[in-house]
């Protein structure tokens, strides 16, 4: 069976909490979830970065972090942030909860192994081999001071991996975000960490981050070894950063196929910044225009989505945008989804339909100033078809057409879903 099928759907940790989640709001944004959102497709819950970290802070990372680890070297909840882990129970007790509420659960983990567990000299589990005999010191992240890589002529290497997903397999996680992954492109890495995956005996939907100058020489090895991958560095509530992936997902969305994802990233919308890595407590500073226009260009381009807000906080104008049917439709059930046009400020999107006969347009304005374009019917795809046949899928209305084709009106950054019978 295909992990992943459609693009997964879920809340991560990372927008609105940064490194310093805790397990009340975790519970409480998946029970928010299976309540409003699970009807919808959303069905994965991530706690993101720092979890085993109990001095996590919003605004960054600490140095020498006092991370919470085991005796052979492997990240565990840090019990003051999480309680139900005290005792050495892990995520278990927190992933049953999540399950309970017929969700999956998620975490992240950053590549290799912890320098902590380097120099207290611990041994890798069911091994004679010490983290520091299977670390490789020269490989670093640079911007998280938590781990070295590890070096994968040595078969230490391999048997912490196994060991980590082991536990993961053990405390019931269905969904791991691998972050220091992409860039520069951790080949041995990405491999070792796949095989210890598809080895630990449960299904685990695979994600790597972050996809900073990603390049397609890499798609064969991604969909071998991930269900979904970053093809950006992280996005923020900021309309450049929007604007730059019209040009990323116009090269990857055509290389997606059921299991193997480019994914363009979180959804920072919402309540956002409550004690995040940057910027203050605050809602999405992405105008509503905007926030229509990433979620079109998102579901067309049939990327992942991760919304980022504080889901119990979230406004029902950020919800609808969420729980639109012919919408999500557009994400789970489309094929040959691609950038047709390209002109200036213009870019236009089509999908066939595969619930049922018609073809998505999705049309953009991406610059300054507003548009009125009239696309010919055969520039889309499409044969003409009466007014009241086009569905405007935003505003669940006819959309106007004429003999020359669909003619629609754009706001500046603001976008079109139509759906042509």
């Amino acid at each position: 069976m295909t992990l992943a099928p459609t693009p997964p759907m879920g809340w991560n940790s990372w927008d609105c909490y940064g490194p310093s989640v805790t397990e009340a709001e975790v519970l409480a944004n998946a029970r928010f979830m299976a309540e409003r959102l699970k009807s919808f497709g959303w069905d994965t819950v991530v706690v993101d970065i720092q979890w085993h970290e109990p001095t996590a802070r919003g605004g960054g990372y600490n140095p020498d972090a006092p991370l919470h680890l085991d005796e052979f070297g492997r990240p565990q909840p840090a019990p003051n942030r999480f309680p139900s882990a005290v005792g050495g129970a892990g995520f278990a007790p927190l992933a049953e909860q999540v399950h309970a509420l017929g969700l999956r659960f998620g975490l992240h983990i950053m590549r290799g192994i912890p320098r902590l567990a380097v120099r207290r000299g611990l041994r890798i589990a069911e091994t004679d081999y010490t983290a520091a005999q299977a670390a490789d010191q020269s490989s670093t992240c640079a911007w998280n001071s938590d781990n070295y890589g590890l070096d994968h002529d040595h078969p230490g290497a391999r048997a912490y991996y196994d060991s980590l997903f082991a536990q993961f397999a053990a405390w019931g996680v269905d969904f791991v975000k691998a972050d220091d992954m992409l860039y520069p492109f951790h080949e041995r890495e990405i491999a070792a960490f796949c095989a210890a995956a598809r080895g630990c005996g449960r299904e685990m939907v695979l994600s790597l981050s972050p996809g900073r100058a990603m390049s397609l020489e890499y798609v064969g090895q991604l969909r071998e070894h991930a269900q979904m991958w970053r093809v950006s560095d992280d996005l923020w509530d900021r309309w450049s950063d929007v604007r730059a992936q019209f040009d990323r997902l116009a090269m990857w969305a055509p290389l997606a196929e059921p299991g193997a994802w480019p994914d363009a990233d979180m959804l920072p919308l919402g309540r956002i910044g409550i004690r995040a890595e940057r910027g203050p407590d605050r809602v999405s500073r992405l105008t509503a225009t905007e926030q229509r226009t990433l979620m079109t260009l998102w579901c067309v381009a049939r990327s992942p989505l991760m919304f980022g807000g504080d889901l119990p906080s979230t406004d029902e104008a950020t919800l609808a945008l969420l729980t639109n049917p012919g919408v999500l439709a557009l994400l789970g059930e489309s094929t040959g989804n691609r950038q047709v046009i390209r002109e200036g400020d213009l870019a236009v999107w089509t999908a066939r339909r595969t619930d049922g006969p018609g073809r998505y347009v999705a049309v953009f304005n991406t610059g300054e100033t507003p548009m009125e374009p009239t696309l010919e019917w055969a520039s889309v795809g499409c044969a003409p078809v009466p007014a009241d046949q086009v569905v405007d899928l935003w505003e669940r209305k006819a959309a106007p057409v004429s003999a020359d084709g669909l003619a629609v009106d754009l706001p500046p950054h603001g976008c079109r879903l139509l759906l042509v019978p």
